[in-house]
């Protein structure tokens, strides 16, 4: 035996953090010969025979320890070469394989140097388990971030879940374990199992796995992502050429475990959905689909917001694969996809990142830092080059191998406020004492810099609740670089007025003038998102006030002016037929009452027009953020609950002005001020019959009068039915002049 007693011990004992330098072939001193070595447990009898050279011994190894441990010298080679491990094992099996300890390190100097320093932005193809062929062997490396682990094993069924069979190899002062082990093919199950700073034993799920088992179990899959064949070309050059600030975008957000049920109890795979999912979205005419989180997240009840696989799409509806023929289909039915993505927190679930290496690795170690307080996770730590690392090279993955056209980012303003949901004392401050995320601060900023400079078109969207300045103005600037932020003032503010009785709306008129005031300072985007039909808060359909005939005129009153208003919209699954319930996630939407009831039936319609009327009119969409692209003609008419405006293009394209009557009251003989004489189409009335309204209307058509009204030259006397919006637009297209 050629070994020294510490160097028996600790690879008898599972702890020498180098196992390469002590097992697989080696030259021997003054190049006398060659040794191998073999740690497998359970072999009898171990032969190393060589691959491509067969001029080269055969080695017959000895066992030299009853763990397991053989080894084997020959004086007949004088340089190592490939060689395979014939096995057999204590029933007479006899299997051959290339020694996983022949292979040099998969990941190199340069990529763990990168990593360290916090800027491998592809590090998703050199962690994890990545599939390969090296020396022409069919594989897998693994590898994974544990800087405080004693040892490390690749755990899986392709070697009994035994963590004696493949330690990993540290790879210098990086932090990274690394192993090659041949044979291992797509669909094998794995874990890390892990001796910890504290020399305990943990099996912890693969932090960079792209697939893992059906919850509640937790094992990590071996899967390739770069295995698809994309066919969206067409689609990703176009976006590269957009601008999505002057482009429509109307965003229909999904659930995917309960927009369709196959069952009470079984939802619909991502194959399945595809073809229902497109013909919706074709049929109501939005622009962009919004799934909740799909990345993998063991407990269902949060909707994908506490993830545990951050580089998978959930398993729950079938493989990677399946996920991006979902986004693929979408994409050549001509909508983009929006990911709901979560970097503010993950959950304490302790066989995913929680005290990943026995320490603090991927969160603070002070509870003052790392704590969330409102939902029992764990926050990032941000200022940590690595994590930070993990977490800006996840953006750009959901990008790169799932085509995503856009990261909506949850929970931004938990990130930017160490005192978020804080009492004193509960907080530290930063270096400067005040009570900002530094490093949150920078890592969004990054993030937001790197992803569409990476992906040209693709949008970042930040949900943010405060009055964080700059949110969607660039980083050299002072700002965070989000492309848009959705508008809770606006959501907030809308919703209390329209939750009133009309009686009363006039004394809150504000409530829909105010968000005029701040549009300018960022690129909003209007949401009735999941957050506001949940916990309680009820239905859109439940906001209403009234009976049915009134709380449906009240909701398409609200659809069009979300659809009418500057920037763009968001809307949740439900709300665009007036479900009636809560939403439920664990039950499908109640499509019968869309399908059966003719008041839910025409506020559908109505936003499929909305829609249709949106994408046709450059006016809704291509100014949303320039000042030109809007005019109060009158929002001052606080008594009779009337306000009126007008939406322009940036190219020569007709106006649309837009009148809201918010009471019951129908008005006759109404003058509103117009910029232009001659005929104005009703281009809409949600009123109409079509829609379940009284059909009041002008008979589709006006005559503008040379009468001088609100500061138009020109001006109509109107019939505004109640409750209701009416959009006019002229015959003639005023020219660029």
């Amino acid at each position: 035996m050629l070994l020294s007693p510490e160097e028996l011990r600790s690879l008898v004992e599972f702890r020498h953090a180098t196992p390469h330098d002590l097992l697989g072939m080696h030259v021997l001193g003054d190049r006398r010969g060659v040794v191998v070595r073999a740690l497998i447990p359970g072999a009898v009898q171990v032969e190393a025979v060589p691959v491509h050279e067969p001029h080269q011994p055969r080695i017959r190894l000895q066992r030299i320890h009853e763990v397991g441990l053989f080894e084997g010298v020959s004086s007949e080679a004088h340089r190592v070469y490939a060689y395979d491990l014939v096995i057999t094992d204590e029933q007479g099996r006899v299997t051959r394989t290339r020694d996983p300890y022949s292979f040099l390190p998969t990941i190199g100097e340069m990529d763990l140097y990168l990593f360290n320093k916090g800027d491998e932005r592809r590090i998703y193809e050199k962690l994890g388990a990545q599939v390969r062929e090296l020396d022409g062997v069919p594989g897998v490396s693994f590898a994974v971030w544990a800087p405080h682990a004693q040892r490390v094993s690749v755990v899986g069924d392709f070697n009994q879940w035994d963590g004696r069979r493949h330690p990993m190899r540290r790879l210098g002062a990086s932090g990274v374990w690394e192993i090659f082990i041949p044979g291992v093919r797509p669909g094998a199950l794995y874990k890390y199992e892990i001796r910890n700073v504290h020399g305990q034993i943990t099996l912890k799920t693969d932090p960079y796995g792209f697939f893992f088992e059906v919850p509640p179990r937790n094992a990590a899959i071996v899967w390739d992502p770069r295995s698809y064949s994309w066919g969206d070309d067409a689609w990703l050059a176009r976006r590269a050429q957009q601008d999505p600030l002057r482009s429509p975008m109307s965003i229909y957000e999904v659930h995917l475990g309960s927009w369709r049920k196959k069952s009470p109890t079984e939802s619909p795979g991502y194959r399945e959905l595809a073809g229902p999912l497109i013909d919706y979205l074709r049929r109501m005419g939005f622009t962009h689909v919004e799934f909740l989180p799909v990345a993998e997240h063991a407990f269902y009840p949060s909707w994908g917001y506490q993830v545990t696989g951050y580089y998978a799409p959930t398993s729950r509806y079938g493989t990677p694969a399946d996920f991006q023929y979902l986004v693929d289909a979408l994409h050549e039915a001509g909508f983009g996809v929006i990911l709901d993505w979560v970097p503010a927190h993950f959950p304490r679930d302790d066989w995913a990142l929680a005290r990943f290496d026995g320490t603090a690795l991927y969160e603070h170690e002070d509870p003052r830092l790392g704590a969330h307080q409102d939902w029992g996770t764990l926050i990032f730590n941000y200022g940590r080059n690595e994590v930070r690392n993990f977490l800006v090279a996840n953006a750009l993955f959901w990008c790169d191998r799932y085509h995503a056209d856009g990261l909506r980012v949850d929970a931004v303003a938990s990130m930017l406020y160490l005192d978020y949901s804080r009492k004193p004392g509960e907080w530290i401050p930063n270096r400067y004492g005040g009570r900002e995320n530094l490093e949150a601060i920078d890592f969004l900023r990054h993030t937001n810099e790197v992803v569409p400079a990476t992906f040209p078109g693709v949008v970042t969207i930040a949900e943010e609740s405060t009055a964080w300045p700059m949110v969607t103005r660039p980083p050299h600037v002072g700002g965070l670089g989000f492309t848009f932020k959705w508008d809770m003032g606006w959501m907030h503010d809308t919703l209390r007025y329209f939750h009133r009785d009309p009686i009363f709306r006039k004394y809150h008129q504000n409530e829909l003038t105010f968000a005029m005031l701040y549009h300018h300072h960022e690129n909003f985007i209007l949401p009735l998102s999941h957050d506001e039909v949940v916990h309680g808060k009820g239905s859109l359909w439940g906001k209403m006030p009234g009976d049915d005939w009134q709380r449906a005129a009240n909701l398409r009153a609200l659809l069009a002016y979300q659809w009418l208003f500057p920037g763009k919209q968001l809307l949740f699954m439900g709300g665009e037929w007036g479900q009636r319930t809560e939403w439920n996630a664990n039950a499908a939407l109640d499509w019968a009452l869309a399908e059966q009831h003719p008041l839910h039936q025409g506020i559908q319609r109505l936003v499929a027009d909305l829609n249709g009327l949106y994408r046709a009119e450059p006016a809704l969409w291509e100014a949303d953020y320039d000042p030109a692209g809007f005019q109060w003609i009158d929002c001052s008419d606080h008594e009779q609950s009337v306000l009126s405006f007008v939406r322009r293009a940036l190219r020569p394209a007709p106006e649309c002005v837009v009148i809201l009557n918010l009471t019951p009251v129908p008005r006759f003989g109404y003058r509103v001020g117009l910029p232009r004489g001659g005929t104005w189409r009703e281009r809409l009335n949600t009123d109409s019959a079509y829609y379940g309204g009284s059909n009041l209307g002008n008979g589709g058509w006006v005559r503008a009068e040379e009468v001088p009204w609100h500061g138009l030259p020109w001006s109509a006397a109107l019939t505004l039915p109640p409750l209701a919006v009416l959009v006019l637009q002229p015959e003639t297209i005023p020219t660029s002049g």
